[in-house]
């Protein structure tokens, strides 16, 4: 841009025409200047801090979460500030393309315009050559001095341009770095995370070993004490049983004893009373003995005496007597009185035939009230039968006696 300048002061000195040439200069000077302003706005813009930079200072001071997404968020602005001085400097580009093309036509313009006033103006043109070629030296100068401002302001903006794109280097090495330093700081916190967690999961394993240790020798000392007082337990038992059954034993041993003495007393306690009751037996049929012998002697003796004493009455009561009591005492030694009988008594009805056997079955005329007790008595005058002695009986007398009661208690029979 600042190299066409020139080419209408060129055509202006070859006019040398009236105002043609001023006119261009200033209209090419106003460009330049439009276009330079147009050109270096884009440039003279402040710009932002580089939060990227004052990020990287801290970014040791966040978390391995915090740093990715700071990194993330730092190329996204940059991402958009290339976007953003991209489209400045297309704008510019059409901005700058817009001006040449504005330029181009004022130019044109421009020159039919001299070209008409220099037709126009011609005698004027001729009589001021020298002030033209005075103010044509000083529009050059004043071209120039434009130009050499085009060039510096151009100079500064590629200046300012190249500074920029070193310090966007810069930042973004920076930012490479600080990511480079995100990455290694999270690498080395995973690492150390990664050793704390082996380091917990190895003191983890040697605790939870401790205590299967400490459990299992828990577990084994209770053993050992539950077997220990098993064992104790079992001793105590077997002491107590020992004793218990040494306990019984003796009891038996002192039973048995006692049991052997009782029955060698109760044997000699039976002897002496069988002995006493042989005794009493024998006493007792001796008596029995002797009554029937002087019964029968009695009966003899009126069996055996005259006529006239047989039929005295009296004489026959005795006869009749002495045979109911020969058959009482025969009953009474078949007949064995049954234990806890006192207070019982039974009457017993006889019926004997012609020779004194019984006609008929001995019969309860009067019971005890006890069956066993009734039933000893009607044995016993089963035994006892028959009674043959009714025959030496006289025949008046006999059939009184061919029935009669006998009476059982535990005294006798009656």
């Amino acid at each position: 841009m600042a190299k066409q300048m020139p080419k209408p002061r060129r055509r202006l000195r070859e006019g040398r025409v009236g105002y043609g040439l001023p006119t261009i200069l200033a209209v090419g000077l106003h460009l330049g200047i439009l276009i330079l302003s147009v050109v270096k706005w884009p440039f003279s813009e402040p710009e932002a801090p580089n939060n990227a930079i004052v990020q990287a200072t801290l970014i040791s001071t966040a978390t391995t979460t915090d740093q990715a997404q700071q990194a993330a968020e730092a190329r996204t602005r940059a991402a958009q500030r290339a976007a953003e001085e991209k489209s400045a400097a297309e704008e510019a580009a059409a901005k700058e393309q817009e001006a040449q093309a504005e330029q181009q036509a004022q130019q044109e313009a421009a020159q039919a315009e001299a070209e008409r006033q220099a037709q126009e103006q011609a005698a004027e043109q001729q009589a001021r050559e020298e002030a033209e070629q005075q103010a044509e030296a000083e529009r050059q100068q004043a071209a120039e001095q434009a130009q050499a401002e085009a060039d510096r302001r151009a100079a500064e903006a590629e200046a300012a341009a190249k500074q920029r794109a070193a310090e966007e280097a810069r930042r973004q090495e920076a930012q490479a770095e600080a990511e480079q330093k995100a990455q290694e700081e999270a690498e080395r916190q995973a690492r150390e995370e990664a050793e704390r967690k082996a380091q917990e999961e190895a003191e983890r394993k040697a605790r939870e070993e401790a205590e299967q240790k400490a459990q299992e020798e828990a577990e084994r000392q209770a053993r050992e004490e539950a077997e220990r007082k098993a064992q104790e337990e079992a001793e105590r038992k077997a002491k107590e049983e020992a004793e218990r059954k040494a306990k019984e034993e003796a009891e038996q041993k002192a039973k048995a004893e006692a049991e052997r003495q009782a029955q060698e007393q109760a044997a000699k306690e039976e002897a002496e009373r069988k002995a006493k009751e042989e005794a009493e037996r024998k006493a007792k049929e001796e008596a029995d003995r002797r009554s029937r012998e002087e019964a029968e002697a009695a009966l003899q003796r009126l069996i055996q005496g005259d006529t006239d004493a047989v039929s005295n009455a009296e004489q026959g009561e005795e006869a009749a007597n002495g045979f109911i009591q020969m058959v009482r005492k025969a009953v009474e030694q078949t007949w064995n009185i049954p234990p806890n009988s006192e207070g019982l008594s039974a009457r017993i009805s006889v019926r004997l035939g012609p020779s004194g056997e019984l006609l008929v079955p001995p019969s309860v005329a009067e019971s005890s009230g006890n069956a066993g007790f009734d039933n000893t008595a009607i044995q016993a005058v089963q035994a006892a039968a028959p009674f043959s002695e009714l025959l030496e009986l006289p025949g008046n007398v006999r059939n009184d006696y061919r029935q009669f009661n006998l009476r059982f208690d535990p005294g006798g029979v009656h």
